[in-house]
């Protein structure tokens, strides 16, 4: 199993900058960046910001392409480990331990690069100030890199986040891990083309109508697959249903699941401490659903629920609620 730290920020680590990152769901780098090759779809990828944990999950695919970058470096090395300071002159310092060289003005040449961007949205588990800066550099392979891709040791980082303060189960993880380990391999093109004009399908065929909740404005809702976009890779007719983004969100972690048996709602315990989800379980869908969704529901819940962890339903009216948006 490889996991990889990977830090999110603007820094000495990650050469350049200007990076195009969203936590929860994509990560970009290029080849500047030491280890840029060694990422593998499938792969853990574990962000941190120099100072804490903010979340983890499993690479679902990477999109490569081509580009330039304007690079500074130190003019006494040659060397990129350079950072600029808020206060002191001169403005900027190398910290590579040869050098330690202080300066006005970097030299700055544009090189060719490979650019990466690894998408892992379906697995995201935000864990933002579970774990220290400090414990997650002593969990790393090697313990004194400044690279801002690293290799962890994943045994012993998942027994601190499991058993620690703030413990969290990461079975997700290897679920996600599971359905996605043979969907897809490094690519030049690949993203979700198509997602508008699925979510216009959906609105079209349900209405304004959150699947859990009920009816609610057009712009809270999304378009919410019933399976695994990362492994299958085609948006199927039958194979979605209109979300609010917060159970969306729960819907993909497994959090939320639909019992293909009786079409109800099934809530983890720990997603029931919360009022608003708490009435949610055991409670039927808003909307109707044809033989070719319950396939799909069908899957999700074999994903996301063994026998063992499957909740009892709880005892309902047949009522729909609705939730404040």
């Amino acid at each position: 199993m490889v996991a990889w730290l990977m830090y999110l920020g603007d820094g000495p680590k990650r050469v350049g900058g200007g990076y195009d990152d969203n936590p929860s769901t994509h990560y970009s780098w290029d080849s500047k960046v030491p280890n840029h090759a060694y990422v593998r779809v499938g792969d853990t990828i574990v962000l941190w910001d120099g100072n804490t944990l903010l979340g983890l999950s499993v690479i679902e695919d990477i999109a490569t392409g081509s580009g330039t970058k304007d690079c500074s470096s130190c003019p006494s090395c040659g060397k990129a480990d350079i950072a600029a300071r808020k206060t002191m002159t001169p403005k900027y310092r190398c910290w590579t331990a040869s050098c330690k060289a202080e300066f006005d003005t970097p030299t700055v040449k544009t090189d060719p690069v490979v650019t990466y961007r690894a998408r892992y949205e379906a697995g995201w588990i935000d864990l933002h100030g579970h774990v220290s800066g400090k414990e997650l550099r002593a969990l790393c392979e090697e313990t004194t890199s400044q690279n801002a891709l690293r290799r962890l040791r994943w045994d012993d980082f998942r027994t601190r986040v499991e058993t620690g303060k703030n413990a969290t189960p990461l079975d997700i993880i290897d679920k996600t891990r599971k359905v996605i380990a043979d969907g897809h391999t490094t690519r030049t093109v690949r993203a979700r083309n198509g997602q508008a004009a699925f979510r216009s399908t959906l609105l079209e065929g349900f209405g304004e109508v959150c699947a859990f909740i009920g009816p609610m404005p057009a712009v809270v809702l999304e378009a919410a697959h019933l399976y695994s976009y990362a492994a299958n890779g085609k948006h199927h007719t039958f194979g979605g249903l209109l979300l609010r983004r917060d159970v969306h969100r729960l819907f993909d972690l497994g959090q939320i699941a639909i019992d293909p048996t009786t079409l109800t709602l099934d809530v983890t315990p720990a997603t029931r401490k919360y009022p608003d989800y708490d009435k949610l379980h055991g409670q039927p869908l808003t909307v109707p659903v044809t033989n070719a969704h319950k396939k799909w529901i069908a899957e999700h819940w074999d994903m996301h629920r063994t026998e063992a962890e499957a909740v009892i339903p709880a005892q309902t009216t047949g009522a729909t609620h609705s939730l404040t948006p």
